[in-house]
């Protein structure tokens, strides 16, 4: 299945639509992946998530036409998708920091302005191979510390290493009770939003189940699933977490689209074991959940 077209086959339909009512379902359909799988896909290749994409893209006509056209907010509003002049009003300054009337009268049209996402193709072709291994991992239970963040604007490649790096200095690790794999640490993002691009990330270690969690931590249960595993290049204390993102952004834009396999949703996790400590020949496991792909 060609990725770039599937992709920019919603893109098309996005832009031919933006005064209608979109869904994650219905822009999934267009692309022929589920919903799931859409929405991971759309965000390695674009660069943010499909309905952050669209309320940009519907802010921008929005400001373009404040600024170049005589034309009533409120009819401006309802012909980039808003149901109620309010909620446009309240959208659009927070994203622009003044009211669209203000905007209007502006002396030069500026602030984040989205234009179509058009993609080349080339960029997608070829490259390094990277094989996973594919696993079976039985239902599991955790204990761990909970992080709430999004994929809008990379919040979350700021959010999560500082997050890790707090986890480390305040030996946080040592506070979860009776670990099965004491030296094995697992960093779980689970809970996705795809409509608001916000998931939790949890640091956390494999327990029994029904342990206890201790105050200002979080106990979570996944089901058993199959899994591809990605081993990260192996690289130096300072270049790891590049590595690991970088990782990441392979898995979706070169590895699915060459294999048989889409993402199965509800989990997926980062390992850490005795191969990341140190400072040199750093490596790290990526967990995938997946599925084969109906044809």
């Amino acid at each position: 299945m060609d990725y770039v077209v599937c992709i920019q086959r919603t893109l098309d339909y996005i832009e031919e639509n933006l005064q209608e009512q979109m869904t994650l379902e219905q822009l999934a359909k267009i692309a022929c992946f589920s919903p799931f799988h859409y929405h991971r896909v759309f965000q390695a290749i674009v660069g943010e998530s499909v309905m952050y994409y669209i309320r940009k893209r519907r802010l921008t006509c929005a400001a373009e036409r404040l600024f170049y056209t005589d034309e009533k907010v409120i009819t401006i509003a309802i012909e980039v998708g808003f149901q109620y002049q309010e909620s446009f009003n309240r959208a659009f300054k927070k994203i622009y920091g003044v009211s669209p009337r203000q905007y209007r009268n502006a002396k030069r049209i500026s602030g984040p302005l989205r234009g179509k996402a058009c993609l080349d193709k080339k960029l997608w072709l070829g490259g390094h191979k990277m094989e996973p291994k594919f696993v079976t991992k039985p239902a599991f239970h955790i204990i761990g510390y909970e992080l709430k963040t999004k994929n809008a604007d990379g919040q979350n490649n700021k959010d999560i290493p500082e997050f890790w790096q707090h986890y480390l200095k305040n030996k946080l690790g040592c506070t979860i009770p009776n670990p099965l794999h004491k030296h094995v640490e697992l960093g779980i993002c689970t809970e996705f939003n795809p409509e608001t691009g916000e998931f939790v990330y949890v640091i956390g270690m494999e327990v029994e189940k029904g342990t206890k969690a201790p105050e200002g931590m979080v106990y979570k249960s996944f089901p058993e699933l199959e899994y591809a595993v990605f081993t990260t290049p192996k690289a130096n204390e300072e270049s790891f977490t590049s590595s690991i993102q970088s990782t990441w952004n392979y898995i979706f834009t070169e590895w699915f689209p060459q294999s048989d396999y889409e993402h199965n949703g509800v989990v997926e996790f980062e390992l850490y074991d005795e191969r990341c400590h140190g400072t040199e020949n750093i490596e790290m496991d990526i967990y995938i959940p997946v599925k084969k792909t109906k044809r």
